[in-house]
């Protein structure tokens, strides 16, 4: 098996694994500063600049974030957008009718007048990034209740948030890391015209379907693509047949090389959640009744929607993105339940805890920590 270092950089909250198993979150910001030294021992030979530049194109300007939840990339100079196809799946079906069955056939416009708009569907390029973990929580008193606590940072991300981006078309987001104890703002272009350029047939697309899904290795041609639309000026608009091909500032160039042994692999983008820092007490809660209810609820779903589909060609396109969603989330949980148990992932974290107990006991720390997993304890039994 070839052996590659894999990174994965994160727009958003998720962990990054290499193959030399070492994990953490790396923000393309602080790169320079934090990573860039292990990135080169690594391979990378661009630099952080190349990653992450404020002040000129870098690739983080064709890292796009794509309708709230996935990730996409810019491969042409006219706004060519490359997404998964399960992302753009609910948009293939909307243009899908029995006498057109995208879903079923594939889709693919020959002209810049066949692609196909999606009212709602949002391209998000994020301008900058700035840690204002001060700015959130410096102001927030220690005496206050965790009530109080929540309105006064929410109170504090809106003023925040409104002052960076007073005077300008760009939006923001600002999102706490490491559960609360840090904030990053995000500032924002969104473009509002999105339009479908293509997609393989589901065959393709979703091949192996719920058998193969969140399972690996995987084979399966999981691709959309998509076209960003902007002013004449260049600046996001509504959807409008006076604009034009987005002409972004960079593009990913596409490399048809082979790949060599030991090649450099950097993942850019826009992960889910990590749940790497839960107790114990969590953890158990996850596996003995918050993830079987899950799966059951969904099992009954399942049942009644796959029924319906099987029997109805119509049915079967008007459900065909709701079904996609349900299954996806009911495999996952049924793979993670089966991961947890298998790792003794409770006896884990008990040990790691047990751990964390013994290392501060008799210091300074223990009046501060002493009593952590006591109170995480008698909260879960409540």
């Amino acid at each position: 098996m070839m052996q590659k270092h894999l990174v994965v950089l994160i727009i958003g909250l998720s962990i990054f694994f290499t193959g030399q198993a070492k994990e953490g979150m790396w923000i393309p910001s602080l790169i320079q500063s934090l990573n860039e030294g292990d990135m080169k021992t690594m391979g990378m030979k661009i630099s952080a600049e190349q990653l992450y530049d404020f002040n000129k194109s870098s690739i983080k300007d064709a890292v796009v974030h794509f309708g709230g939840g996935c990730t996409s990339e810019i491969i042409s100079g006219e706004g060519l957008l490359l997404t998964n196809h399960h992302c753009g799946y609910g948009r293939i079906q909307a243009h899908s009718s029995m006498e057109n069955n995208y879903l079923k056939n594939g889709f693919w416009a020959m002209s810049r007048e066949e692609e196909k708009s999606n009212p709602g569907l949002t391209a998000t390029i994020i301008v900058r990034m700035e840690d204002v973990t001060d700015k959130i929580l410096s102001s927030i008193p220690k005496e206050v209740t965790q009530a109080e606590r929540n309105k006064l940072i929410a109170a504090n991300i809106q003023k925040v948030g409104t002052e960076s981006t007073k005077g300008s078309k760009y939006g923001y987001i600002i999102r706490p890391f490491y559960y609360g104890n840090q904030y990053f703002m995000f500032i924002t272009e969104v473009f509002k015209d999105v339009r479908l350029v293509g997609a393989p047939p589901s065959s393709i697309g979703k091949f192996g379907f719920d058998t193969d899904n969140w399972v690996w290795p995987r084979h399966t041609g999981d691709f959309s693509i998509f076209r960003i639309y902007a002013s004449p000026e260049n600046k996001p608009a509504a959807y409008s047949e006076d604009n034009v091909p987005y002409k972004p500032k960079h593009f990913l160039p596409i490399n048809i090389s082979p790949e060599k042994k030991g090649d450099f692999t950097l993942v850019y983008g826009f992960p889910g959640r990590t749940e790497e820092y839960l107790t114990s007490h969590a953890v158990e809660y996850l596996m003995k009744k918050q993830d079987p209810a899950r799966i059951a609820m969904r099992d009954i779903s399942l049942g009644i929607i796959n029924k319906a589909m099987a029997a109805d060609e119509a049915t079967n396109i008007k459900y065909a993105a709701k079904q996609s969603s349900i299954s996806n989330a009911w495999k996952k949980w049924r793979g993670e339940l089966k991961g947890l148990n298998k790792l003794d992932a409770i006896e884990k974290k008990r040990d790691l805890e047990r751990r964390f107990e013994e290392a501060i006991a008799g210091k300074e720390k223990y009046v501060q920590y002493g009593e952590l997993m006591n109170n995480f304890n008698k909260t879960y039994e409540e």
